[in-house]
């Protein structure tokens, strides 16, 4: 197959792979059943960045953290960089369009060792994406029940908003992918639609606007560090925290049609168009901002911006488009997790692997890895019960768990050299600068978000995300020695033995 270049991919005269065969080549028996496009693809990793869920629930940190220069020019740089490592994940996904994503990829450039590692650091992250969204999700929820009806969001009720959240995506997941496909292609134009009203109103309405000045040279540090280089550094974590999940395309390829090239190019679409949208929602919200300290000392610091310039009318109306928007990413993001369970499961990777990988014969859908799914997030976000800072740790994990999964498989691409063979999607001469300044940029933030966050480091204070990421690595090595002798990516697909268990596992 001829090599293109990453911004022309399609223009490759080879023809397309039968992506059913691909997928026997690569080892494994179809499934899943292959009903989504090319945008529905785009889509759920686009609904997982959700800008309007990661800005939003993140902006009281960064409020604190740098302020609004750190969070504009932060904003800036992070999505630079995470282009470079979108494009190169891009291309390997290409020449790997299989559920199992990253940790397969990187079980086929760098061993058996390397996939189980990259699998649980993966699974780490997804699960935690899905805590941070839908925890974010019920904080907004709270407020807006607080703002209609005169509700008091304690740590309990918002928890139990959390669980009923987790509920409906569990719930939705288990119809067919049609419907999360549906839901996703939804998703992009209500973000898209959201953030364009958002932005309208609170540029139109307020008498009082903050200036340019302020909104993109505003540097605020409330986090006790003295070192200004040190707090900018750790309020890069909205806009990192936010650019996560758009492996999600990968994770769905087995699902979609023309996967080599449409799960590439979903990768890449996503971030750039989170990129512009997301600059321009942060711009709006701090251009909007009436009250510095009291938007900070609020709960929900972006609904007491609406309140202050619109009044709560408008901001209840506001909200609303917000929690919709949390809610597809929730929902884009269970989907994208289950598939992982269920491709780690179906290599015998995980405790109980017999069980989530099952898939239903009416729907094809992993039915026992959406609960699993569901289930692990709300085990990780129960400190958020007992510690006003655990939500930021919760999304720390998301962070630390996601971001270095996506450089293993590249940086093993960049080891292999000649040995890889790239799909139709591919950077060409590129590759490797693109790589290397993407593997790079993962080590800087994996180091830079095990740090504390807030000074002086207490029980309360501690970033519980290190931890978090050390019990999941010793969890993963316990079980290697238990599981490594059954743990295999299979080579090629056709076994009595293989056909059998796949057999087995559709009920």
């Amino acid at each position: 197959m001829s090599r293109t270049t990453w911004s022309s991919p399609a223009s490759t005269s080879a023809p397309l792979p039968d992506e059913e065969q691909r997928l026997r080549e690569l080892g494994y028996q179809p499934v899943l059943a292959r009903r989504m496009g090319g945008f529905g693809n785009f889509a759920i990793s686009f609904s997982v960045i959700s800008i309007l869920s990661g800005c939003m629930t993140l902006y009281g940190f960064g409020l604190g953290t740098g302020g609004p220069a750190v969070m504009l020019w932060g904003w800036a740089g992070v999505g630079l960089f995470v282009l470079f490592v979108g494009l190169a994940l891009a291309e390997v996904t290409s020449a790997y369009p299989t559920s199992g994503a990253l940790y397969y990829m990187a079980d086929r450039l760098g061993g058996r060792r390397w996939g189980w590692y990259t699998g649980w650091l993966n699974l780490l992250g997804l699960l935690g994406a899905i805590a941070g969204i839908d925890y974010g999700a019920a904080l907004f929820t709270g407020a807006f029940l607080n703002l209609k009806f005169g509700f008091t969001p304690t740590p309990e009720k918002t928890f139990l908003i959390f669980l009923c959240i987790l509920l409906l995506h569990a719930v939705l997941n288990l119809f067919n992918v049609r419907l999360v496909s549906l839901l996703n292609s939804i998703s992009v134009w209500w973000h898209v639609g959201g953030v364009a009203v958002i932005v309208g109103v609170l540029a139109i309405v307020p008498d009082h606007h903050q200036s340019p000045s302020f909104v993109f040279g505003e540097f605020v540090n409330h986090t006790g560090w003295d070192n200004p280089l040190y707090v900018t550094a750790i309020g890069l974590l909205l806009a990192q925290y936010t650019f996560c999940g758009y492996d999600a395309s990968a994770h769905l390829s087995e699902e979609t049609s023309n996967a080599s090239v449409s799960a590439a190019r979903g990768i890449v679409r996503a971030i750039w168009a989170s990129w512009i949208a997301g600059f321009i929602l942060l711009a709006g919200l701090t251009f909007a901002i009436q009250d510095y300290a009291g938007t900070q000392e609020a709960d929900v610091p972006p609904a007491q911006i609406m309140i202050d310039a619109i009044g709560e009318s408008g901001a209840t109306a506001l909200l609303l488009i917000v929690i919709m928007a949390q809610l597809f990413c929730g929902n884009a993001e269970t989907a994208a997790a289950s598939r992982m369970v269920f491709a780690f499961s179906r290599d015998n990777a995980l405790p109980g692997s017999k069980v989530w990988r099952k898939v239903s014969s009416r729907t094809q859908v992993p039915v026992p890895a959406v609960w699993l799914s569901v289930g692990l997030a709300a085990v990780i976000a129960l400190p958020s019960l007992y510690s006003a800072t655990a939500y930021t740790a919760v999304t720390a994990i998301n962070v630390i768990g996601i971001t270095p999964a996506y450089a293993i498989p590249i940086y093993l691409r960049l080891r292999a050299g000649d040995r890889f063979k790239p799909g139709p999607w591919n950077l060409g001469r590129w590759s490797k600068p693109i790589g290397w300044v993407a593997v790079v940029w993962v080590v800087f933030v994996t180091v830079l978000f095990c740090l504390p966050q807030a000074s002086p480091v207490t029980v309360d204070t501690m970033n519980y995300a290190s931890i978090a990421l050390a019990v999941v690595l010793i969890l993963a090595t316990v079980w290697w020695f238990v599981a490594r002798r059954s743990y295999s990516t299979p080579s090629a697909y056709g076994s009595e033995r293989e056909q059998a268990e796949i057999a087995e596992d559709i009920v």
